[in-house]
């Protein structure tokens, strides 16, 4: 099955070796079982919830041989999920200009596997784009307009997730959307590094997420700062923290709120060196 995204999903797969996204047609049947789970699932916070979150709490106990507190162990769970949701979206947009609409009855995820599964029904493009014509396509004015689709095609898919996820996380509202907005940067902006094309996603996620984007909090909010040597070092200040540090204290990620610059400085110099 190819759609007009599908180009970019190929490119997303050979960049990113850990996810794979497959496309289903109109009447392909959504995967399950060995697996599998569908976000509509993980948006209900049911049994399958459960099941999907027993996963990252075996994995922090023996990775780290503690237990992680369950709201931790949701907070991962999201990230886990959201990070590759987003780039189904992002991703296409990036490379295309082509911005699929993905409600949750379309995508399943195999997270053991580093699969995806997606119908792609409709998607939003530019005027100039030879896709327009297509079925399903819905045209928009400019660039900003299908930023606004970007936006909105990434809020319609984590609003009923982070519906199912809010709850054991012990957090809502801003705090739910500030993760979201984290994960829509730091997942494209890593991918753009893999495609060597990480500068222009800078620019291209600064207009995508200025500020005051509701239901979005915060912005891209790079910043470069200055290394040992002079070198410059590009960070960005997250919204929001997945609570990682109270399973390991030390272990916090460059652009986690809870990491100074000069711990930045030496977490960014020794993986620059690497």
């Amino acid at each position: 099955m190819t759609s007009p995204v599908s180009a970019a999903y190929a490119r997303l797969t050979e960049a990113c070796s850990g996810l794979a996204v497959t496309e289903l047609g109109p009447d392909g049947t959504a995967p399950r079982g060995d697996g599998w789970i569908g976000a509509a699932e993980l948006a209900a916070g049911g049994p399958a919830l459960d099941a999907f979150l027993a996963w990252d709490e075996d994995q922090v106990l023996r990775d780290y041989g503690q237990r992680a507190r369950p709201d931790v162990v949701a907070s991962l769970g999201l990230h886990r999920y959201a990070w590759p949701a987003c780039l189904l979206i992002t991703v296409p947009w990036f490379l295309h200009r082509r911005v699929p609409r993905l409600p949750v009855t379309h995508v399943s995820y195999d997270r053991t596997a580093g699969r995806m599964a997606v119908r792609v029904a409709s998607f939003a493009c530019l005027p100039g784009d030879p896709a327009a014509a297509l079925p399903g396509a819905v045209v928009v004015a400019d660039e900003e307009a299908l930023r606004a689709k970007v936006r909105s095609a990434v809020a319609e898919h984590l609003e009923p997730v982070l519906g199912g996820f809010g709850p054991r996380m012990r957090r809502r509202g801003r705090a739910l959307w500030g993760m979201a907005t984290d994960e829509i940067v730091e997942g494209l902006w890593y991918v753009a590094h893999l495609l060597d094309d990480e500068d222009r996603a800078v620019r291209e996620l600064e207009r995508l997420l200025p500020g005051a984007t509701q239901p979005y909090v915060g912005s891209a909010a790079f910043r470069t700062l200055t290394g040992p040597a002079g070198e410059p070092l590009p960070t960005r200040d997250r919204v929001s923290c997945c609570m990682f540090y109270t399973v390991r204290p030390s272990d916090t990620c460059p652009t986690c709120p809870r990491t100074c610059d000069d711990d930045r400085i030496v977490k960014l110099a020794a993986a620059a060196a690497a």
